[in-house]
């Protein structure tokens, strides 16, 4: 006796075919309080924090945040609905990478224009189901003129990917080598996390909620934020290259890193950029990021 047999779940593009968000417009004074909380939590030199003085690149996350009301929140505390996410079933999201072209630094203290609009929809097949490639653009504006270009890629799927597979076991004793001209090591624990989601609005309980995590999500613990990741990167050339200015930078988040776990970010200087990434003693590439000076 045959059975009926499920139906199909409708393709991701399905529901976005009509999806077409429009731009979105915001302002922020650009304090230079969250650049010393960030410094003083990831115990980072301290750009200078006085009105006019230039923020380094990404550290525009620390602004222009969204703190929506608690019941707009999804079980796992990303926002149920917004303007830029994708009305897919069961999402959930990946930050993948991203991109920025930087014509003048932003200055801390100015007011500053942030306008946000979808660049791209791109539906694919991956090796664990159907994914959904969402491109963000972003212009920061300041006194009428365009300083910097940001574009997110967010990666978004339905429901947990089958082939989905995350380390059982993690090695929170041993450490990569240092073994680039410039090196940065980080071991996140639980308070950076913390601390770290407190500074950028981000409620996902990814990076909280250890049970969550391994319950729902299949990780072996908290998750180390993607964001954190690339301001890491970019700490080597703050640092090794202080006296050049960052004209663009692409980064890929490519594989999770988890708490407890030894870092080493590797940055190696080229005569116009420098090629970084960051290692555990699992895995060489968990991130990589090319920069190209002014």
């Amino acid at each position: 006796m045959s059975h009926p047999s499920s139906p199909a779940p409708e393709p991701l593009s399905s529901y976005v075919e009509s999806w077409n968000p429009g731009p979105a417009r915001d302002e922020d004074a650009l304090p230079a309080g969250p650049a010393a909380a960030l410094s003083a939590v990831l115990d980072l030199p301290a750009p200078a924090a006085r009105a006019g003085d230039p923020l380094p690149p990404l550290w525009q996350w620390l602004h222009f945040l969204d703190w929506p009301p608690h019941s707009d929140l999804g079980p796992d505390g990303h926002l149920r609905e917004a303007r830029f996410l994708p009305p897919v079933p069961g999402r959930r999201r990946m930050f993948a990478g991203g991109r920025i072209e930087v014509t003048a630094p932003l200055l801390l203290g100015e007011p500053t224009e942030r306008v946000s609009s979808l660049k791209a929809v791109t539906p694919k097949r991956g090796r664990t189901g159907e994914l959904l490639f969402v491109t963000e653009r972003q212009e920061f504006r300041q006194a009428g003129r365009t300083c910097l270009v940001e574009e997110q890629d967010i990666v978004y799927r339905s429901g947990r990917g089958a082939g989905e597979k995350h380390p059982t076991d993690l090695d929170t004793t041993s450490a990569p080598p240092a073994d680039a001209p410039w090196t940065l090591r980080l071991r996140p624990d639980e308070r950076l996390l913390f601390r770290f989601s407190a500074l950028t609005a981000n409620a996902h309980r990814i990076h909280y909620d250890a049970p969550y995590c391994r319950a729902e999500e299949g990780y072996p613990g908290l998750v180390v934020h993607g964001p954190l990741l690339a301001l890491l990167m970019l700490e080597l050339v703050r640092r090794g290259a202080p006296e050049r200015r960052v004209r663009s930078l692409s980064y890929r988040l490519r594989s999770p890193a988890f708490v407890g776990e030894h870092l080493v970010a590797r940055g190696t200087r080229r005569a116009d950029g420098a090629h970084l990434s960051i290692a555990t003693v699992r895995e060489e590439r968990h991130a990589t990021a090319e920069v190209t000076f002014a």
